[in-house]
């Protein structure tokens, strides 16, 4: 899969704007500024194609990327508390029809904090793809800021953290400033569109 040839395609705001699924998705969840449009460029090998933003919760759209035979769906971040009660509503609904109107979702890619224990919105968000049957994997961001030891004692945290879930998801361990675990990621996604 040519990952550098990927393009914007569309932003989507609401529900009523988003187009039916045509082809195999990979989408992006996690917590506002926990790294998803910096990964998302870092997997394109692009550098200013997904917004980045160090103000949390910029990302207040669902932005699709065309790759080839699939698209990377940036998923707008979940638990920025200064936003109106508005703005919740129209995030929960954007999200619900995304999730609930049959698209072709092949993987979802949810990202934690590697830096952190995951949060209860993170723990629901978990629940939540193993509830509706989703196939996801656990990218753990901002890698480059632990050493060896500290990662397995992060990755044996999370585990027991997990341990409700009926299947354990693999985990890729990632630095978008290094690039630590970019490829073993892009070759799962890889992967997951090639499968028939």
């Amino acid at each position: 899969m040519h990952f550098e040839k990927a393009f914007f395609e569309a932003a989507y705001g609401t529900p009523k704007q988003l187009k039916p699924s045509v082809k195999k998705e990979i989408a992006f969840s996690g917590r506002s500024n926990v790294g998803k449009s910096s990964l998302i460029n870092k997997i394109l090998n692009r550098k200013k194609l997904a917004k980045v933003s160090s103000q949390p919760g910029k990302t207040a759209t669902i932005n699709f990327y065309n790759i080839e035979d699939c698209y990377l769906v940036d998923l707008p971040g979940y638990g920025y508390a200064k936003v109106s009660a508005g703005e919740k509503r129209r995030w929960a609904d954007l999200m619900d029809a995304y999730f609930t109107t049959n698209r072709n979702i092949a993987l979802i890619v949810q990202l934690v904090d590697m830096r952190h224990t995951p949060s209860e919105l993170d723990l629901d968000m978990i629940d939540y793809l193993e509830q509706m049957d989703f196939e996801f994997v656990l990218v753990l961001t901002k890698a480059d800021k632990l050493n060896k030891s500290q990662t397995e004692i992060r990755i044996k945290e999370l585990k027991e953290k997990l341990s409700f879930l009926d299947k354990f998801p693999e985990i890729f361990p990632v630095s978008s400033l290094n690039g630590d675990g970019i490829k073993e990621l892009k070759e799962y996604i890889t992967s997951k569109v090639e499968v028939d």
